[in-house]
């Protein structure tokens, strides 16, 4: 009977996340086609702090310097005490381009006492860029390891534009080739939008803010408003909280998914994941103890219950509890098809949630740990105490 009931509850859990959690499970907010041509198209900068991307500066700069944008485009590159040739390949991207008086480049200065690194090359970038050039409209702040669809700004203003938004962020596609990305990349933003229902974040009349930090647009009357960027200089889930600031200031924003702007970074090993999940889970649950024992409890709940009702179910011929797992397995899958789709992968992939959310769920706790081990926030050669 105790098995029964917990097997119901987790069943439960799903009806209620497939049909009163903001929809979180279809995929479906997504940047509108630019169908409407503005009269006047607003001045934007991009801001792009680096720090040691050689690797993928050329492919990420060359897409911003290529933006099929009819009005006016700045390009400030942060070289954030790179080790390697970021800034010097930035450079010949901009030549070979013939675009060098599009783009900027700022020698970062060594990190600020009670700033995170990405913030600190930030406030950099858009120190320069109020004093040095004409004050845009808009900022667009965005990682050196994106590859922006030719059309992305001009999707981005037209959507902030026409729809009075403040903020406007895309989740870009991440990145899906090898085996790792395929088991864990997909789960990461469908547990993403779990924990940020986008048409929720998208409602102005709901206080939930969340955006992505690899492609955020906006406004400079936003920034400004919030106090600028020093006003979230502590913060390691930056791009969140920058949301939640400018929500609180009862401005418009806007999160969304997207197939054509993409990120180049690579997550071959599941080590290299692993150590981006755990950098900033922890601080997702406030350092707090209780929440991280809650969490570990909600996710076997709803992600290992199916799997272990089906299990016992078959073995002690309780086909009551066998079915419940089957039918709470077959909800969990139901709700991951609309992300495997938009990565393009096999729907098979579905089988996989139970254990990828437990995988997960280590990578959490080992973030707590690395936490009370003075090693949190580690990233980049960077350790945040």
């Amino acid at each position: 009977m105790v098995a029964i009931a917990v097997a119901g509850l987790s069943l439960v859990i799903w009806l209620f996340l497939l049909v009163f959690w903001g929809g979180f499970w279809r995929a479906n907010q997504r940047l509108s086609p630019a169908k409407t041509t503005l009269s006047n198209y607003p001045r934007v900068c991009a801001l792009v702090p680096a720090r040691n991307e050689a690797a993928v500066i050329t492919e990420g700069i060359a897409s911003l310097l290529s933006q099929n944008y009819p009005g006016d485009l700045t390009v400030v590159l942060i070289d954030d005490n790179s080790s390697d040739r970021t800034a010097e390949l930035a450079r010949e991207t901009a030549l070979n381009l013939h675009k060098s008086e599009s783009l900027q480049i700022v020698t970062g200065q060594p990190l600020k006492p009670g700033w995170k690194g990405k913030l600190w090359a930030l406030y950099q970038g858009l120190k320069l860029a109020t004093t040095s050039m004409p004050l845009p409209d808009y900022w667009l702040l965005t990682d050196a390891d994106i590859r922006h669809d030719q059309d992305n700004l001009t999707r981005l203003v037209t959507q902030a534009e026409t729809e009075n938004l403040d903020l406007v962020s895309l989740m870009v596609l991440l990145r899906c080739q090898s085996t790792w990305e395929k088991l864990l990349i997909p789960a990461f933003v469908f547990f993403f939008q779990k924990l940020y229902p986008f048409a929720w974040v998208n409602n102005p009349q709901k206080s939930l803010a969340a955006a992505a930090g690899g492609c955020i647009l906006i406004s400079r009357e936003a920034l400004t408003s919030i106090g600028g960027i020093e006003t979230i200089k502590d913060a390691l889930i930056d791009d969140c909280s920058l949301a939640r600031a400018v929500k609180i200031a009862n401005k418009q924003i806007w999160l969304g998914l997207t197939e054509t702007t993409v990120s180049l970074r690579g997550y071959d090993d599941l080590t290299t994941i692993w150590d981006t999940i755990a950098r900033t889970a922890y601080d997702q649950l406030q350092y707090s103890p209780l929440l991280l024992l809650g969490t570990t409890l909600g996710m076997a709940l709803v992600y290992l219950t199916a799997p272990a009702a089906i299990l016992v179910g078959a073995i002690a011929t309780n086909y009551l509890l066998l079915g419940i797992g089957i039918a709470t397995w077959l909800l969990m899958s139901w709700a991951y098809l609309p992300t495997l789709r938009l990565y393009k992968l096999s729907w098979t992939w579905v089988f996989c949630l139970p254990a990828i959310a437990f995988l997960y769920t280590l990578m959490t706790i080992d973030s707590a740990l690395k936490y009370y081990r003075g090693q949190g926030g580690a990233w980049k050669g960077r350790t945040y105490q």
